[in-house]
């Protein structure tokens, strides 16, 4: 079962980022302990920018 996540999660949480106007090597800083993943965890509940931003269109919009 942990297989069939190996590839969906980090492409969700890169998209994740992507709503915020960040890079997705931003993923990256959740391989520091504990801070990186509060960073990440902070990261992902944050509404996401309105409008397009240079990775593309808001998909709420």
């Amino acid at each position: 079962m942990s297989v069939a996540f190996l590839l969906p999660s980090p492409a969700v949480s890169v998209r994740r980022l992507h709503d915020l106007g960040r890079s997705g090597w931003w993923l990256l800083i959740g391989l520091i302990p504990i801070v990186g993943w509060i960073v990440l965890i902070v990261f992902f509940v944050q509404d996401g920018q309105p409008g397009p931003n240079r990775f593309g269109p808001s998909p709420k919009s």
